[in-house]
């Protein structure tokens, strides 16, 4: 495995689930990770974990909070290597019949713009350094249109994935790479706000978090010449493929 030693990780929703997991894996190989995300504890609990001593709360949708990361590492740290843009969320009420404006505004702002906010952050780092590399946690829902994550987390999760193509448009020329990772189902607490409960068996034949963070990982070693410009990641047991079949199409 490729070292990470000497490089700056920052990963954001690190305090559970796909961005728990990206810190685990990325301090593993060497890195010295940041924790953001909203609350204190969980992001204690990782950085127990893995050995750091870089906990940094905040609300992604608030681009001064975001900004105030941004100058700790400054300050401390000094660079910025790796961007894990992971934080997201969804809500019960997220079908047409039941959206309101204080819903899109959540799910939009959770997704989309705290996401666009740690990028303008970390772009200054990367640019002045001629090297960076940002990874982007969208969704098998910002690819392809469908009911079960709602619309406004897909419109979110279909932004992200321009965010990062169009990066690599723009930003090819300082050595900065951007990467689009769209997992399918994967077992994260962000399931217990689906509308319908999932099972404990069909969340144990998802995707897992530990899948993720060794792919994240992966992204990361790779040698700066390349980009990773898109990935998926899905169960092999996918939910949407057996329902297909038992319905006989």
């Amino acid at each position: 495995m490729t070292s990470l030693a000497g490089k700056i990780a920052w990963v954001t929703g690190a305090g559970s689930g796909i961005g728990e997991a990206a810190a685990v894996a990325l301090a593993a190989a060497g890195a010295t990770v940041v924790l953001t995300g909203r609350r204190r504890e969980p992001l204690e609990a990782v950085a127990h974990r893995i050995g750091s001593r870089h906990v940094q709360p905040a609300d992604l949708t608030d681009a001064a909070q975001v900004q105030r990361v941004g100058d700790y590492i400054r300050s401390i740290l000094g660079r910025l290597d790796i961007l894990v843009n992971n934080a997201g969320l969804n809500i019960v009420e997220r079908h047409w019949s039941q959206l309101t404006p204080e819903g899109i505004d959540t799910v939009l702002k959770g997704n989309l713009n705290g996401a666009l906010y740690c990028v303008t952050v970390a772009l200054p780092f990367m640019r002045a350094q001629k090297d960076g590399l940002l990874i982007h946690t969208a969704s098998i829902a910002g690819r392809f249109i469908g009911n079960l994550s709602g619309p406004i987390y897909t419109i979110a999760k279909h932004g992200i994935v321009a965010m990062s193509h169009g990066l690599n448009m723009q930003e090819c020329i300082h050595g900065i790479r951007s990467t689009v990772f769209l997992p399918g189902e994967v077992s994260t607490p962000i399931l217990d706000k689906r509308p319908t409960a999932v099972s404990a068996e069909d969340r144990a034949r998802m995707v897992q978090p530990a899948d993720c963070g060794s792919l994240i990982r992966y992204i990361a070693c790779l040698p700066p010449h390349v980009v990773m410009n898109e990935v998926h990641l899905s169960p092999t047991w996918n939910r949407g493929y057996v329902a297909a079949l038992e319905r006989g199409l």
